[in-house]
């Protein structure tokens, strides 16, 4: 059998405890002075050697350690005895107690208990005196005391490790907030670049396209005018989008002191008329049916999810629309949903006017599920009079929900 390899502070106890028991040895001092049955200077050694030798496993068996500790104490019971071997069997109970597994844990303490309680009512039955209280309080300091320390040693301890198991986990879990926070924010993020500059930047491709093409004077002149026009408003946005992200709570909440305003449904008609002028060389004409209630005015961020649906719907369909009419329908009432539904011709043609990345939808989608609502786009039948099939983006935007997520 392989003994585990004993810890460096055990050794030491060992050591000590074996040290101490042969100088008390050497010096004659023993814990009786009566006649024992193997009485003499050479036998009180054995159980010394013993208890010091199971001192190395203390903490490694303690069980072990103190089953074989107790058979020690009792046979140093018939020599003159050595205090160290008393001392250190102290050791191996609060070793067994503390090192031991739960169950010898919580049974050692009761187990000590009785056998003090049994020692101390055989000693008064036999020797019918009241000294013999003397015995039984011996036999509690020597196990009851050592035991009751390892158990209050040992609840401390795991209440310590407990302590520091929720630390950990807290720390963990504010870690996975954090992440999912900064993921949150790089996404929402993402939506409001990808929104911001799609837009114009389309429509500079588009028309860049057209006046490289044609060699039109005036067809050149108002692409650049386009151009331009797109230019500056996405600058603006994006100065509004560093503003949003410069800003920290003080009264410099935008870049170059303009203030940081998110887009609002009264801006649509601007956003169509823009659309319409971007999509006039490719035969798009778009339209606005704005039928919201008047007395229905819809939370900030579904305000903001509502124009950020019908730019980005304008904006593929300047990429991918055939000529025709762009609708763009907003309906809603108090107490009830905002609908927003934009329809463009659509032909399945292979080339896009400018290239997309298919970032859009996904966007799109991300917003609507933030607030709860349904998100449907993709062809379909035209109506009775029009084109034949159609591109159909369709929101559904709660506002009585009472949710406010981020846009």
């Amino acid at each position: 059998m392989t003994f585990p390899r004993p810890h460096r502070d055990d050794v030491l106890i060992a050591v000590t405890g074996l040290a101490g028991g042969l100088l008390l040895w050497a010096l004659g001092l023993h814990t009786t002075e009566g006649v024992r049955p193997l009485s003499g200077p050479w036998p009180v050694l054995v159980p010394l050697l013993a208890m010091s030798g199971l001192e190395l496993l203390r903490r490694t068996m303690p069980r072990t350690a103190l089953l074989a500790g107790t058979a020690a104490i009792a046979a140093d019971q018939f020599t003159p005895g050595s205090i160290a071997t008393v001392l250190m069997f102290t050791d191996l109970v609060y070793a067994a107690v503390v090192y031991g597994p739960p169950a010898s844990a919580r049974r050692i303490p009761y187990a000590a208990g009785l056998i003090t309680a049994g020692v101390t009512v055989c000693s008064l039955a036999w020797f019918q005196d009241p000294s013999a209280l003397l015995l039984g309080l011996v036999v509690g300091l020597v196990t009851v005391v050592p035991a009751a320390t390892g158990a209050l040693v040992r609840n401390h301890r795991e209440a310590a490790e407990a302590a520091r198991l929720r630390a950990e986990q807290t720390a963990l879990l504010a870690e996975l907030d954090r992440r999912e926070a900064i993921t949150a924010e790089r996404a929402r993020m993402a939506r409001e670049l990808h929104d911001l500059v799609a837009n114009h930047l389309s429509a500079i491709a588009i028309h860049s396209t057209a006046a490289l093409s044609l060699d039109e004077p005036a067809t050149t002149r108002r692409a650049l005018t386009v151009i331009r026009e797109n230019s500056v408003e996405g600058l603006a946005e994006m100065r509004r989008l560093i503003g949003l992200l410069r800003d920290s709570g003080g009264s410099d909440s935008g870049c170059d002191g303009e203030p940081a305003v998110a887009p609002t449904l009264a801006g649509l008609d601007a956003l169509v008329d823009q659309a319409a002028t971007s999509g006039a060389a490719s035969g798009l004409k778009c339209t606005l049916d704005d039928a919201i209630d008047a007395d229905a005015a819809p939370p900030a961020p579904v305000a903001l999810a509502a124009y950020r649906i019908v730019q980005e719907s304008l904006t593929n369909a300047l990429k991918h629309a055939d000529a025709g009419e762009v609708a763009v329908r907003l309906t809603g009432a108090a107490g009830r949903a905002l609908t927003v539904t934009v329809t463009s011709p659509y032909g399945g043609g292979p080339e896009p006017r400018a290239p997309g990345s298919g970032a859009g939808l996904v966007g799109m989608r991300e917003r609507i599920a933030l607030l709860g609502g349904e998100f449907e786009a993709g062809p379909g039948p035209g109506p009775a009079g029009g084109p034949a099939r159609v591109w159909r983006v369709r929101a559904v935007l709660p506002t009585v929900d009472g949710k406010e997520p981020s846009a």
